[in-house]
């Protein structure tokens, strides 16, 4: 049996944005049209930390992965992140692993290509200013994402230290057609010329005020993960017409963002990709698109880096 082993760098080179978001508009619309098998997360846990399965196969696009996440809050003092993950992508028809692919990367970029697509679907065609809060990896790859479905001129940085964000500013300036970066000193004024709001911090508490939002503002939230914690807070929630997750089961399961203040959810992402529910409806109606993640998007970035990586010959492919 042979397997194809698929580093970060390998990752980055088989997975750019545009390719991943239409792995993202496969996974969700199959979603959401009932065409993914998707088992609720398994969870092992250990005296030292937590180990998540998520398997997921998309019917249609015939993608069969699972991903492997770790969670070990000691993994600092040894010199290793709290966090890591690798994906496996199996043959759907034979059942065979046909590769093992660095995760932590894959996940980043599958996270920000889901925020990319719903901007795209979601966000004012002339949108050009995006408020970003945090200065990490994941807020790097959404605006990497919005930079591939609309013409940003502007970026309002605003991170927990002056040093983060004058990090992530310098990297942007490097970007081929690169937005200009104002490092901001306050939520408000982040927000309150912002077309698109994304919020990708590690905060449990709201990171900014809803009132200051502009009519026609889109809000991607990608940082809260579970029903005890909220980046965006009720008034934004509540001035927002139209909110969209990529899942309803995961979003009751996780979405304190939603949950905490007993908000509706209006669509899936993926109902809106197939056309069952409508877009953004008017230039000033304010949308909000919750991301929790789920398995059909690791599945379907895992089979969208494998089959670049056989065309470009990346990896190492080893006999087991």
């Amino acid at each position: 049996m042979k397997l194809r082993l698929l580093s970060s760098a390998d990752v980055r080179a088989a997975l750019p944005m545009p390719k991943a978001i239409e792995a993202m508009r496969r996974a969700f619309g199959q979603l959401s049209a009932g065409q993914a098998e998707m088992p609720l997360r398994g969870r092992l846990a250990t005296e030292k930390g937590v180990t998540l399965l998520m398997p997921a196969y998309l019917k249609q696009s015939r993608e069969l992965g699972i991903k492997v996440v770790s969670v070990y809050g000691d993994n600092p003092a040894l010199g290793l992140p709290i966090v890591t993950a690798c994906v496996v992508a199996l043959d759907p028809q034979t059942g065979l692993p046909q590769a093992l692919i660095e995760g932590s990367t894959l996940t980043a970029i599958r996270t920000g290509a889901g925020g990319g697509l719903a901007a795209e679907l979601l966000a004012r065609t002339e949108a050009r200013t995006v408020a970003l809060f945090g200065a990490g990896v994941q807020a790097r790859v959404q605006l990497e994402a919005v930079l591939a479905v609309r013409s940003i001129t502007r970026v309002n940085l605003l991170s927990r230290t002056r040093a983060s964000a004058e990090k992530l500013a310098a990297e942007i300036a490097a970007w081929p057609s690169a937005p200009r970066v104002n490092i901001v000193a306050t939520p408000k004024e982040a927000v309150r010329d912002a077309d698109i709001v994304i919020t990708a911090t590690t905060s449990p508490t709201p990171v900014f005020d809803g009132h200051h939002l502009k009519p026609g503002a889109h809000i991607t939230g990608v940082g809260s993960y579970t029903l005890d914690t909220r980046e965006v807070d009720e008034a934004a929630v509540r001035r927002a017409s139209y909110i969209v997750v990529d899942s309803y089961a995961m979003a009751r399961a996780e979405a304190g963002d939603l949950m905490l203040p007993s908000a509706p959810m209006h669509a899936e992402l993926g109902e809106i990709v197939n056309g069952v529910k409508p877009g953004r409806a008017s230039d000033d109606q304010i949308t909000f698109f919750k991301s929790v993640g789920v398995a059909a998007q690791d599945a379907a970035a895992a089979c969208a880096v494998l089959a670049e990586a056989e065309a470009q010959g990346l990896g190492t492919v080893v006999e087991l």
